[in-house]
Order: C-alpha cells, then sequence, then structure tokens
C-alpha cells in the first residue's frame, strides 16, 4: 500500500509541473470561423462539464487521479483545437 501512495505522490508531483499556456484558437465548422480563446476559468468549466459526463466511469479512481485524468482530457481537447487551428491555416481544412 506505501508503494501505491509513493507512486500517486510522484504521478501528482510531475504532473503539477507541466505548465498551461492559454492558447487563442481559432477553427472553422461549416465554412464560418469559431474563434476560441481558452481561457483559465472556460478551462475549469470544461473540466466541470467533463466531470459531470464521466462521472461514473471515473468513480473508480481516487479524487487525485480523476483529477489529472480530467485535466490531461482538457489538455487533450486543446491540443486538438490547436492542430485544427494549424491545419485550418494550411488550408487542409
Amino acid at each position: 500500500m506505501k508503494k501505491t501512495s509513493v507512486n500517486l505522490e510522484f504521478i501528482s508531483s510531475l504532473h503539477k509541473l507541466v505548465k498551461y499556456p492559454e492558447p487563442t484558437s481559432s477553427i472553422s465548422i461549416g465554412g464560418q470561423p469559431v474563434n476560441q480563446q481558452v481561457t483559465f476559468k472556460s478551462r475549469k468549466e470544461l473540466e466541470a462539464e467533463m466531470a459531470t459526463i464521466f462521472g461514473e466511469k471515473i468513480k473508480q479512481f481516487s479524487t487525485e487521479l480523476q483529477k489529472i485524468l480530467l485535466d490531461d482530457m482538457i489538455t487533450a481537447f486543446e491540443n486538438r483545437l490547436n492542430v485544427l487551428k494549424r491545419a485550418n491555416a494550411k488550408g487542409l481544412c
């Protein structure tokens, strides 16, 4: 049990080292530009919505692991928006 606790502390400490910039995304959906700035506030709102949506599926994990998972999903979503922005800028979308 102690090994699991140490691993969780290590994972948490590494996770907290990651810095999240506030990217500005501009994508086009159906030919209409969609401008979106991902701010700390909108990130927290998105985290709350994802917690509601995935609550039943992630409740088996500790609170700390749930926070890490939700944060990772939001980061992945932001990264996807950035990829779409770059593809759109190059005329690939």
